[in-house]
């Protein structure tokens, strides 16, 4: 069928990785760019579904922008590279992360199938390609964002680094790669690429019914895949949100619900359940808003993990809990002319919130550096809209005053006027960082409270949690005692008299 745009390209080829936020995510930052090709045939337009084969799990959206050839170009100079475009449009590069195995590198197998490169609604014929923002939807929730001046390498040199050894023919298609916040999605979903002044592509995902075949390569999915399919989102699993609840105890969640989500390998529409932040059950996150931070810290002690409290910092909010997974961002000392380059426009902080999703704390590395701030008002409100459960900086916080009005847990060294520019680079993100005196990696568990914060590692959180609450059960019983005027002798810890006591107890009710 043709392409309502009338498309028919002879090469589609894509960039592995462009844009920052991607970069930072896949942890690796190229020096030069590196391509895959598409088959013509991927080709598809808005409106088409995309089939998830049967026997598949992580097909995966990469929001993108179109550059259309109008011109042959074959060696051309970067200054002349532009004059051979014929426009830009929006493109969704989907993949199937369970035949990554199959072809490395080339892809073939994973995001070459029927259907796999939607392009359009329109053509943009007339932009700045060095300002053009591109934005992807799931669900009509924003999934990415970014603007071109975030590009590693421009339109400009992709053409000319392609024509120095082979001819690009008009018609021909070169994708730009993704910006970060790429990940899984399933049948049921719908996903827009928006390229402003171009409209937005729409597709649907649908599972496919026919058996693959016993023959050839089969689907392959490990727990690295996985990871790699999700990208900086947490993996699914059935359970609850983790948001910002009060400081007087265990109750309903307050923040913002999570995009409902199904375990992997599993289909569901987008209202059949929520999907917590690192897989936290519900008695994991019920225990986590309830208990205090010296539990969890005495509970993490006994794990032989000593360095796990963010020291130096304190609450803006000491009647907020926070409970959440963390969202990394490193602040390097200042360097000015690093500063000019990559420090204004959309740098690594605020890109860092627009990629917050919820659930996550947004975890700062100002490396103890008390002479700037690192979060004003304004981009902590952006946070808290997306559905952050918090913010912790070992750094300054600015417009301080302000963060008593916003529902977002908030802890920071010291109030400080001003921001970046001052002592600071935003570097990157998603990355481990140094807080507080503490690492903290991707995808830990923070839990605050108005005494601080503690890291518990993601695999033990849940016997963490469950420990810290029989441990505070046991202390209650024994500070009700201490009340009631009893000593201390046998009673704090309790020998075996008052501990059958407390058992007694613990039975009748």
């Amino acid at each position: 069928m043709e392409h309502p745009l009338g498309l028919a390209p002879g090469k589609i080829i894509a960039v592995h990785l462009n844009y920052r936020g991607r970069a930072a995510e896949r942890g690796r930052t190229p020096a030069v760019p590196s391509y895959f090709l598409k088959p013509a045939s991927s080709l598809s337009w808005s409106g088409r579904p995309v089939v998830r084969p049967a026997g598949c799990e992580l097909l995966a959206f990469e929001g993108e922008i179109a550059i259309i050839i109008g011109a042959r170009a074959h060696r051309v100079p970067r200054h002349r590279a532009l004059g051979h475009v014929a426009g830009y449009t929006a493109a969704n590069d989907f993949g199937l992360y369970d035949f990554k195995h199959a072809d490395l590198g080339s892809n073939l197998r994973a995001k070459g199938q029927d259907g796999y490169t939607p392009v359009g609604p329109a053509i943009l014929e007339t932009a700045d390609p060095s300002a053009l923002w591109l934005r992807t939807y799931v669900n009509g929730e924003l999934a990415q964002e970014a603007c071109t001046d975030e590009l590693l390498f421009g339109f400009d040199l992709l053409i000319a680094d392609l024509s120095r050894l082979m001819t690009l023919e008009p018609g021909d298609i070169i994708l730009a790669g993704t910006p970060a916040g790429s990940t899984v999605v399933r049948p049921g979903d719908v996903v827009e690429v928006e390229l402003e002044g171009a409209g937005r592509l729409r597709n649907q995902i649908v599972a496919g019914s026919g058996d693959l075949g016993d023959f050839g390569v089969q689907p392959r999915v490990t727990d690295e895949v996985r990871a790699a399919a999700y990208g900086s989102a947490p993996i699914p699993a059935p359970a609850p949100t983790i948001a910002s609840a009060p400081a007087s105890g265990p109750g309903p969640a307050t923040g913002p619900a999570t995009a409902t989500d199904s375990a992997p390998g599993q289909d569901s529409s987008p209202a059949d359940g929520d999907g917590g932040p690192a897989g936290l059950d519900e008695p994991t996150l019920a225990a986590l808003r309830s208990v205090s931070t010296a539990t969890l810290s005495a509970q993490l002690r006994k794990r032989g993990i000593d360095h796990h409290f963010i020291e130096g910092v304190r609450p803006a909010r000491p009647d907020l809990r926070m409970v959440g997974v963390a969202r990394t961002l490193r602040y390097l000392p200042l360097r000015e002319d690093v500063f000019d380059e990559i420090g204004g426009g959309m740098n690594a902080q605020k890109r860092t919130v627009e990629e917050i999703r919820p659930g996550e704390v947004l975890v700062i590395e100002a490396r103890g550096e008390r002479g700037a701030g690192t979060l004003g008002d304004i981009l902590a409100l952006r946070a808290l809209r997306r559905g952050a459960a918090g913010v912790v900086t070992d750094g300054g916080l600015r417009d301080s005053p302000s963060f008593a009005d916003l529902e977002l847990p908030a802890y920071f060294a010291v109030a400080h006027a001003a921001v970046l520019g001052r002592r600071h680079v935003p570097m990157d993100s998603q990355i481990p960082v140094a807080c507080g005196g503490v690492l903290v990696m991707p995808g830990d568990v923070l839990v605050g409270d108005a005494e601080g914060v503690v890291v518990i590692p993601p695999r033990l959180a849940a016997e963490v949690a469950r420990d810290a609450a029989r441990q505070e059960a046991e202390e209650r019983f024994i500070y009700e005692r201490v009340d009631e005027g009893a000593s201390i002798d046998g009673l704090y810890p309790m020998n075996r008299v008052w501990r059958e006591a407390y058992e007694e107890r613990e039975r009748a009710r």
